[in-house]
Order: C-alpha cells, then structure tokens, then sequence
C-alpha cells in the first residue's frame, strides 16, 4: 500500500473511517454511471491517473483533499461516497476533522450537516467544489479564518459565515484555541 505523506514525514491519519475498497468501489460507480473514463476524471480532479485507479481498487487511502476534488468533478456531495454507518464518519484532512452528523436530499439541492474540529497552526486547503455549491459555518469556540483562499472570512464564537465554495477555499484556527464549529454543505444538483 502506498502512503501520502506530509510535510513533516508522518503518515497522515486516513480521510474516512470507512474501508477503502468500499469508498473505492462507489467512486467507480459514480464515475462509471457519468460515463466519464478513468483519465478523464483524473484530469478534471488534478490527480494522478495511476492514483485514482489506486483509489478505486482501495489499494490506498484518499486523503481529504483528493476526495473533494473527485466527488466535485462527479457533481456530487462527499456524502454520495459514504454508505449510511450505524456510527457517526469522521472525515480528517491536514488540519480538520469533521464529523458527518446528517445529509438531506431533496430534487435540486443536497444538504450535508457536519460538526468541525480545527486545532490551531495549520491551514485546510480544499479544491473548488461544482457550481453552486455554498458553505455555512457557525463557530461555537475559537477563532476560525474560512473561505475563498484569496478572500477568507474570520469568526469567532456564535458567529456566522457563509461563501460560496466552487473556488479554492480553506479554514484554520487562530490563536491557541481549537476551533469547534458546525459546517453546512448546500450542493445544488449539478445538470
């Protein structure tokens, strides 16, 4: 198995609690069912060829980073990638956690409701989700700076902040405080 590693040289810890070969298996389907080839989501996402085939075969974690730009350049939610767990999925990147609480699905838009933990020092970096798609985050502690990577929003406890999230954006926590929040996903159905 091949491993992602870090700036530092640690491994990083997987993205999902779900076994690979499962979250490989459903992105193969998704990809599959929009006819579009092994390449040319490769392409589309910025990734490796030989590594989605790796991630399709579960012969190696996708970390964060990788999964958001796939499941955007499918037109789907994380969500879509998750079957529904008798426990609550934890998603970590390089600097967050969040903990997929409940996703809504209604014929134009899906919703997924997450609960965010960001500790202090490193910054999350997410790739441009599908057209239209919107973030809402309410921050509970800490000081947290989110959004478009060029124009990021700051908040600090009860406070709300919301951008649209189809450009680059990222979060990360100021100060010495972990950042406690919740994260609203708003994806319209891509046509």
């Amino acid at each position: 198995m091949r491993c992602v590693r870090q700036h530092d040289g640690m491994e990083p810890p997987p993205a999902i609690d779900t076994d690979p070969r499962v979250v490989g298996d459903r992105l193969r389907q998704l990809r599959q069912a929009r006819g579009v080839s092994l390449t040319e989501l490769a392409n589309r996402a910025g990734i490796d060829r030989v590594t989605l085939s790796d991630v399709e075969t579960g012969a190696t974690n996708p970390t964060l980073k990788m999964l958001w730009a796939i499941t955007a350049q499918l037109g789907v939610p994380i969500g879509a990638i998750l079957d529904a767990p008798p426990e609550p999925q934890i998603m970590r990147g390089t600097a967050m956690e969040a903990e997929l609480l409940e996703a809504f699905e209604d014929a134009y838009v899906t919703y997924e409701l997450y609960r965010v933990r960001v500790p202090p020092g490193l910054t999350q970096t997410s790739p441009a989700h599908h057209e239209g798609v919107t973030e809402h985050v309410t921050v509970f502690t800490g000081t947290l700076s989110a959004g478009p990577i060029r124009e990021p929003l700051t908040a600090g406890p009860g406070d709300h902040i919301s951008w649209r999230s189809d450009v680059p954006h990222g979060y990360r926590a100021h100060g010495p405080d972990v950042v406690r929040a919740t994260l609203l996903m708003r994806y319209p159905v891509k046509l």
